[in-house]
This record gives C-alpha cells, sequence and structure tokens, in this order.
C-alpha cells in the first residue's frame, strides 16, 4: 500500500520508488498505444489507398497506373479507357469506399447497442427488411410506369430497416441469451425474404430482372449521381456518430455506469437506432444487401487496435469496411472474369470465419 503521506510530501522511500517505476511504466504503456494506434492508421489508409489503385486498374481491360494519372489530370488517354475509369469504374469504387465504411460502421454501432458481439445488419434481419421495402417500392411503382429514385430507395429501405429493427427490440427483451437473439435476427430476416419472394412473383417479368440483379448484391451500376447522394448521407451519418463517442464510451462500461455520468441512455439508444438504420438502409437500396461485412470487420479491426474505445473504433471500423469491401469487390470482379461473382458470395468466404472465431473466444471465455 501506498501511505497518504507519500502523496503529500514524498517522504516515504519505498511508496517514492514504487511510484516513479509505476509513473515510468504507465508512460511507456502509453507511447506504445499510440505507436500501435499510428501503425493501425497506417495500416487502414494504406489498404484503403492500394484498394483504390487496384480497383481502377484492374479489371477485363487492364489500365495502366500512368494513363490513370494522365486521365485524371486531363493530360490525355485513350477515350474507351477514360470512358471505362470515369464512368464505371471510378464510381464504383468510390462506392464501395462509403458503403463497405458504412457497414462496418453499423455493425459495430448494433454491437455497442445489443453488447452482443455478432450483432449485424445481416444477422439481426435488418438487410433483409430493408430489401423487403425497396423490392415492393421497386415493383409498386415500376409497375406503375413511376421512376424509381434513389431517394425513393434509401426512404423505403430506412422504412424497412426500422420496421425489422423495432421487431428486434421487442424479441430481445424476452431474450437475454446471445444465441436466442441472433435465432430471432435470423427468423426475421426468413420472414422479410419470403414477404420479398412473394412480391417477386407478382412483379413483371422485367422488374424480376431488375430486382435479381439488385438482390445479389453488386456495386456495380453505381453512377455519380448515386456516388453523390450516397458520400452526402453518409458523411452526416459519420460526423453525428463520431460526436457520440463520449457517451458510448460510458454505455459501454454499462448502463448505470453511463447515467451516472449524465449520459440520456434513452436518446442515445434512439441515436443509435436510427444511425445504424440509415446506414444499413443507405447500404441495401445502392448496393443490395452484403453479408459479414458488419460483423466481422468492427472484431478484425479491434484486434489490429487491441482497443474498444469509440474514438479510435469509429474512424477505424469506416476504414476497415472500406479496405475489406474493396479486396472483396476486386476478388469479385477478377476472379472468374469476364464473369462476376455478387459481392455477398466473396465477404461470406472471409468474413464467416470471422464469426466462428468470436463465437469460440466467447465459449472459451465462459469456460463451455
Amino acid at each position: 500500500r501506498i501511505c497518504t503521506e507519500c502523496f503529500r510530501e514524498m517522504t516515504h522511500l519505498p511508496c517514492t520508488i514504487f511510484l516513479r517505476f509505476s509513473k515510468e511504466r504507465l508512460i511507456q504503456m502509453e507511447k506504445q498505444r499510440i505507436y500501435r494506434y499510428t501503425w493501425g492508421f497506417l495500416f487502414l489508409f494504406a489498404g484503403v489507398a492500394a484498394g483504390l489503385i487496384l480497383n481502377v486498374c484492374m479489371g477485363s481491360v487492364r489500365i495502366p497506373v500512368e494513363e490513370v494519372w494522365r486521365i485524371l489530370t486531363g493530360k490525355g488517354g485513350e477515350m474507351v479507357s477514360a470512358r471505362i475509369l470515369l464512368d464505371i469504374r471510378m464510381p464504383r469504387t468510390i462506392a464501395a469506399i462509403l458503403l463497405g465504411g458504412a457497414l462496418a460502421l453499423a455493425g459495430y454501432l448494433l454491437q455497442t447497442f445489443f453488447h452482443n458481439p455478432i450483432a449485424g445488419p445481416f444477422v439481426l434481419g435488418i438487410s433483409s427488411g430493408a430489401k423487403m421495402a425497396v423490392a415492393l417500392v421497386m415493383v409498386v411503382l415500376m409497375g406503375h410506369s413511376v421512376r424509381v429514385t434513389s431517394a425513393d430507395m434509401i426512404l423505403s429501405a430506412f422504412l424497412g430497416a426500422l420496421l425489422s429493427m423495432g421487431f428486434v427490440l421487442l424479441v430481445s427483451r424476452r431474450m437475454a441469451g446471445m444465441s436466442q437473439l441472433v435465432i430471432s435476427g435470423v427468423m426475421i430476416g426468413y420472414i422479410c425474404s419470403a414477404i420479398t419472394e412473394l412480391i417477386v412473383t407478382f412483379a413483371e417479368d422485367s422488374d424480376i430482372v431488375n430486382l435479381h440483379n439488385w438482390a445479389q448484391g453488386s456495386f456495380s451500376g453505381i453512377t455519380w449521381e448515386q456516388t453523390e447522394l450516397i458520400a452526402a448521407v453518409i458523411l452526416v451519418t459519420f460526423l453525428i456518430t463520431f460526436s457520440l463517442s463520449k457517451p458510448l464510451g460510458a454505455y459501454q462500461l454499462g448502463e448505470s455506469y453511463a447515467q451516472n455520468m449524465g449520459v440520456n441512455i434513452r436518446a442515445l439508444r434512439i441515436w443509435l437506432v436510427l444511425l445504424s438504420s440509415i446506414l444499413s438502409a443507405c447500404i441495401v437500396s445502392f448496393a443490395g444487401p452484403i453479408s459479414f461485412v458488419g460483423i466481422a470487420t468492427p472484431h478484425l479491426v479491434k484486434r489490429l487496435f487491441g482497443s474498444s474505445r469509440p474514438l479510435l473504433m469509429i474512424p477505424a471500423c469506416f476504414l476497415g469496411g472500406s479496405v475489406f469491401c474493396l479486396f472483396c469487390d476486386l476478388l469479385a470482379r477478377n476472379l472468374f472474369a469476364p464473369t462476376e461473382l455478387n459481392i455477398s458470395t466473396v465477404t461470406a468466404i472471409f468474413g464467416a470465419p470471422v464469426v466462428l472465431w468470436v463465437m469460440a473466444k466467447q465459449r472459451k471465455d465462459r469456460g463451455l
């Protein structure tokens, strides 16, 4: 023990030595954390940069980096390569960065909200609810020759995500176990998928083609107009989420602790529901349902940084989701070119083992 006198006058030699050693140890640990955080963010930024370059250069038509630079700076380049780069690959790659980051951030918010390590938009059926609402709007409006705008799709997906989230919240109050919550989310997802199939059954053939291509999950076909809308929605949502870093950190330590720190738990929960639903809606409306990114990425980022502080995890999860989706989209386009895989197939291959590892780790920590 350290006597009270040592804190005032530092006269007791053993306690003085202990305090100095502890202070030096704390300074050393803080330096190690800063070093780890710095290299972690550098690694993520390098991954985003590498994924951006590879995605715009590689494909059925290879475009050298030098030619990409000439096209972007307006110093020449082939007309065909310029059209492919500016009209197809650039908006698709930027959308993959934004939507991948949003998907990982939505997963982190849901894991924080439910205190559940395998909560995510896809597992809890939120993506399926958004998919059901978008399919309904597309079939009804297209059936009456009404043009479906990007804003219509985001709004309908948001309402569908809120509906699914509401059912999950109702079920979670009666099911305390992690496995029960996951099962209930899967069941809600199946119900929404069944309703979507009923909608498709009574749709016109032309609408079915559009729905089928969208429902497979892909970043293809995204335009600059859609990319601008995606960037606006996600940027605002990200800034609001980042502003909640401090109350989120308190919420992670328990609701009682958060209340003692002056956090309005009810308001924070509402914000978490709204923000995760907006992010999920934006993803589903433009890229379709994408699996496992929202679950796997937060755990990989926590492993990289050795921390779960929201001040670090919010930007790190966004960058990690961008890296994950960039490289999965690269594989989906080039692995069996010219045939393109849907993005969920690739993300499931890399994301499902992470989920299994998390569940095994939880079981081991509980001593089962």
